[in-house]
């Protein structure tokens, strides 16, 4: 299990943003969803009758639709990682997962909807490094991409129009 890119928005009340301290709790807190997301994804796997595999299938040149493509969410209690409840949803997709982490007041279905459309315009962005599970994320294009989708971390309703208005831009 491996984090190729994480961006968060926002800084948690009384945090001194940017500190040694915080930087390292922020990273105990995207491994800790990482291990989880990976555990769910290779439980929805089993249970399907899929072997999980960790090679990377060759990468789409164009965004695909990820409307069958296995998800789900679970939350996690306040205390440890997070101060406070979190709910993550998260999205398989090839050898990859996507997750958001949501605060209780966010909307789930406006979450999970917002990554179904993520997820395949990041996986635009995806460099194969050589044969096997190696990728790249291009930092430049995720920015860019959350800076559309998730503009300071808000989730927007969407349609379709917008949608490929921004992906011929890109």
């Amino acid at each position: 299990c491996r984090v190729l890119y994480a961006r968060t928005f926002g800084t948690p009340p009384g945090t001194a943003p940017g500190g040694p301290r915080q930087r390292l709790r922020r990273k105990e807190q995207l491994l800790v969803v990482a291990r989880e997301v990976a555990s769910q994804c290779q439980l929805l796997q089993s249970s399907l009758g899929r072997p999980s595999s960790p090679q990377l299938p060759q990468l789409p040149d164009e965004p695909m639709s990820l409307q069958d493509a296995p998800g789900g969410l679970f939350q996690m209690p306040p205390g440890d990682p997070f101060p406070e409840r979190v709910t993550v949803v998260w999205l398989s997709v090839l050898a990859l997962a996507f997750a958001l982490v949501c605060e209780p007041q966010e909307n789930l279905s406006l979450a999970e909807i917002t990554l179904r459309r993520l997820a395949p315009r990041l996986l635009l962005s995806l460099r194969l490094l050589g044969p096997g599970a190696e990728v790249l994320l291009r930092p430049d294009a995720a920015d860019g991409l959350l800076d559309r989708l998730l503009p300071h971390g808000q989730m927007l309703f969407l349609n379709e129009r917008f949608l490929q208005a921004m992906d011929r831009e890109l």
